[in-house]
């Protein structure tokens, strides 16, 4: 069993080096442990950093692409170096290296595809009240979405298993966190939550600019990966609508016409045609983009397979 511990980085060179000092070099349950980090277009040297400490894969993106497609990066080279589970860490040192062993249990055992640490979050003091809050109402709805029981969904520190590595694929360049979470669960892949430890800051979050700026990449890409996963549901539900009032104000029109009093009411009759043609429109939409769900998958199968066949 070989374990891969990949560490996606974008100036990191200050808080690598303690990252790596804390990193086991042996894990229960595994013959052999690599460490891999990714640099997203660091200018600080951290590619340099993190091979003088000993990392065993180094993959450097020449320009900035964000966190999301550092993560997929180190997911694809993890599995070319044949991992059979893959960690995730932060660079800035947020999370506790030593729960690794925990964080990788239940993957081992079969347990679980995607173990995700659950942070403290009611005893992390740095955390203000706002934050506390976005991150209880962000993971209720990761859950109501998903499927699936996490506990803290923006939760950077995961054990993957090489299947359900193999079936994650990332679209969004702002986080990997709440996308993979619902792709698991839309896939009926196992998620668990590990209960972990956090160490202190070592400097402010990146991804939350603001809370605005969090809120809203964190509901577009909600949106984007139910609309993705469960098209039909999502376009008749918004089709319903429009036809449902179109539909009550025609029967309206009907009881006046018909007791001789429709003469004048038009506007009415106008106003129930748009919405009805407009929420027979969105039902159509769902049929195509349900269509359209089933070729991706077919398409996802297929790249499964061959990164079966090629090994990873």
């Amino acid at each position: 069993m070989k374990l891969v511990i990949q560490i996606p980085c974008l100036n990191e060179a200050e808080t690598l080096p303690q990252v790596l000092r804390d990193l086991p070099r042996e894990v229960q349950g595994f013959d052999v442990v690599e460490w891999l980090v990714v640099d997203d277009g660091s200018t600080d040297g951290t590619a340099e950093v993190a091979r003088r400490g000993g990392v065993t894969h180094v993959v450097v993106h020449p320009c900035r692409r964000g966190l999301a497609r550092a993560f997929m990066s180190g997911l694809h080279a993890a599995l070319a170096a044949g991992a059979d589970i893959i960690v995730n860490l932060d660079g800035d040192n947020q999370y506790c290296a030593a729960d690794i062993p925990l964080i990788t249990r239940p993957v081992c055992e079969g347990r679980a595809d995607m173990a995700i640490g659950a942070r403290p979050i009611d005893e992390i003091r740095h955390f203000s009240a706002g934050k506390k809050l976005l991150q209880f109402a962000g993971s209720w709805a990761i859950r109501m979405v998903s499927g699936t029981q996490v506990a803290d969904a923006p939760s950077g520190f995961r054990a993957i298993s090489r299947r359900a590595a193999m079936q994650v694929h990332v679209f969004s360049n702002y986080s990997y966190t709440l996308e993979t979470i619902i792709q698991a669960g839309q896939m009926g892949l196992a998620v668990m939550s590990v209960p972990v430890r956090v160490n202190q800051p070592t400097r402010p979050s990146r991804l939350l600019r603001s809370t605005a700026h969090y809120l809203w990449q964190s509901l577009s890409t909600v949106v984007r990966i139910f609309v993705l996963y469960r098209p039909f549901r999502f376009f008749m539900i918004f089709g319903m609508i429009p036809f449902s009032v179109g539909a009550l104000i025609g029967i309206r029109f009907l009881g006046f016409f018909l007791t001789g009093h429709g003469s004048g009411r038009m506007q009415s009759l106008i106003l129930a045609a748009v919405l009805l043609l407009g929420g027979m429109s969105l039902f159509v939409v769902a049929l195509l983009a349900d269509l359209i769900a089933a070729n991706r998958q077919l398409l996802e199968s297929i790249d499964t397979r061959l990164r079966h066949k090629d090994g990873g």
